[in-house]
């Protein structure tokens, strides 16, 4: 896959695993509910090989990531066809990936207008979902459980 130099992606099986229970999920999951994951799966991958895994990961470019508003990091696998921006509920975690196009115009145009190159950008859209508003009912925050109540 990648080299084999520090700090590069090479292919063990605990990384094949976390990357192959990762793929498995539909929405983001934290480093600590993808260990839970896999340790209740019976796959024995150590909690510190899940974050450099998933560190690898993300400098690779296959993952995205999102953060709460308390900073954990969030991980998703990143389409073959570049990353996404998402909408995330700050009530119960559902994210929705949005057509970002005008942002990445707006990138663009911002560094080529500074002379900037290789710019990398990070935007988090965050909001509260119909299903959260104030007299829904739903509480749990999904990206800590990785479910929400109301689903």
């Amino acid at each position: 896959m990648y080299g084999t130099a520090r700090g590069e992606w090479r292919t063990t099986p605990r990384r094949a695993a976390v990357l192959e229970a990762l793929r498995d999920r539909d929405d983001f999951v934290s480093a600590q509910s993808l260990h839970a994951a896999l340790a209740a799966d019976g796959t024995a991958v150590g909690l510190t090989t899940v974050y450099r895994t998933l560190r690898l990961l993300e400098a690779a470019g296959r993952v995205d990531v999102v953060r709460d508003s308390g900073g954990e990091r969030f991980y998703r696998t990143r389409p073959d066809d570049g990353h996404r921006h998402y909408l995330v509920c700050r009530v119960c975690g559902l994210s929705l990936a949005v057509d970002s196009g005008e942002v990445e115009e707006w990138v663009a145009r911002i560094a080529r207008d500074v002379g900037f190159r290789a710019v990398h950008h990070t935007v988090e859209l965050t909001g509260v979902c119909d299903g959260c508003r104030p007299g829904a009912g739903a509480s749990t925050n999904r990206l800590m459980t990785g479910r929400c109540t109301d689903a």
